[in-house]
Order: C-alpha cells, then sequence, then structure tokens
C-alpha cells in the first residue's frame, strides 16, 4: 500500500475547525453545518479530501503516525484512521458536488438519506488527533466503562476506558460506521460516568439532501 508523509497542508486539511485559545470548541458556529461520513475509494482519501477542500467544503480526514517498512527501513507516515472515509460538513445543498468527487464512492446513508454523524464524536476524535498522544485505530466498542477525561490536552472528552496490563487507553467510536480508536492515556486522568448520566448530544437535526 503506497502511503506518502503528511504534509503542513495536508495537516490543515485534516483538522476539523480552527483551533480555540479557551478550549471552548462547541461553539454555536460549530454546530451550524451537520458532519457527514464519505465513502472514498481503497486509498484515494488524500487525494478525495483535497479536491473537496479545493471545492471550499469543509473537510475532516483523522490521521495517525504509524510507522511502516520502507524498503530497507523504517519510515513514519500519516494514514487514515478510518481507512475508506472522510468527513464533510455541509448542508448538504451541495451534494452531487460531494458525490461527483474524484476518489469519492458514496454518502454514508440512513433511509435513502445521508445520515448526519453527531457533533460530539467528530469532536472528540478530531482532540484526539491534534494532541500529541499516541492514537491509533481499535476494534469497535460498544461496551465498557465510560468515562470522561479531566485534565490534560484531551481534557473533557468521553470515551470507553480500556485497560490491558499497565496502559489505560480511551476508546472513541463513530457509531454510524461501526469504526473505533484509541488513545493512550493516564487512568489517573480519567472519571466515570454514572449509567443514569446522559450523553449530550451536540448535533443538530438531520439535513435533507
Amino acid at each position: 500500500m503506497l502511503e506518502v508523509q503528511e504534509t503542513e497542508k495536508e495537516k490543515t486539511q485534516r483538522r476539523a475547525a480552527p483551533d480555540h485559545s479557551d478550549g471552548d470548541r462547541m461553539t454555536e458556529l460549530d454546530l451550524n453545518h451537520n458532519w457527514y461520513a464519505v465513502c472514498t475509494r481503497h486509498q484515494h482519501e488524500k487525494t478525495a479530501a483535497r479536491i473537496l477542500e479545493y471545492k471550499e467544503f469543509e473537510v475532516f480526514l483523522p490521521l495517525y503516525k504509524a510507522r511502516h517498512r520502507w524498503k530497507d527501513r523504517f519510515k513514519e507516515v500519516y494514514v487514515p484512521l478510518f481507512p475508506g472515509y472522510l468527513f464533510v460538513r455541509e448542508e448538504l445543498r451541495r451534494w452531487l458536488a460531494i458525490i461527483t468527487t474524484p476518489g469519492v464512492s458514496s454518502i454514508v446513508s440512513c433511509g435513502g438519506q445521508p445520515a448526519a454523524i453527531p457533533f460530539s464524536e467528530i469532536e472528540g476524535v478530531r482532540r484526539i488527533v491534534e494532541s500529541t498522544l499516541r492514537v491509533e485505530p481499535h476494534p469497535f466498542l460498544k461496551s465498557g466503562d465510560w468515562v470522561r477525561v479531566k485534565y490534560g490536552p484531551i481534557a473533557g472528552v468521553e470515551g470507553i476506558l480500556l485497560r490491558k496490563k499497565n496502559v489505560a487507553r480511551l476508546v472513541l467510536s463513530v457509531e454510524m460506521l461501526g469504526k473505533s480508536a484509541a488513545v493512550e492515556v493516564d487512568a489517573t486522568d480519567v472519571e466515570r460516568i454514572s449509567s443514569g448520566a446522559l450523553r449530550i448530544d451536540l448535533s443538530p437535526p438531520c439535513a435533507v439532501a
């Protein structure tokens, strides 16, 4: 599989929203549009993201650093966290411009309509890939201790706590895709959320294509 090292431009393209120094990223502006999952052709995630960006769509392609063997040496490259998918924030009035983009195969739909992804899920994934913490794909999880990070660069992010030997990982999922990602955390930096607590869904109502 051919991968290229991430450039500064690609780093910019994979960011879902501007940075806010006060840490309050879930602003009213962030909620103006829905996030949708776009399916891409095999190994076309970066190409499709660049073209959609050129078309002035807001694109989020989460990448993580992986160590791959390159001929006689190892090389660190940035590869898609969810292979075959990228995310676009749009009211979908321009859905035809998305679906006709080279490298794009379809939009993830439900009941014949593009399915909106909860903003909180996209925000959580964006926070971990923009942090300096180690991030990697993880088998999809639906059960476990639900926790919230209290301190550090991803404070406020929620997910499932997984312990393996002496390592604690926070597993975040995009339910619509059945995909998960894991980031290493300090178990002392998280707090358990009671089963009776309701998660706040910050996603706006689904848009109709």
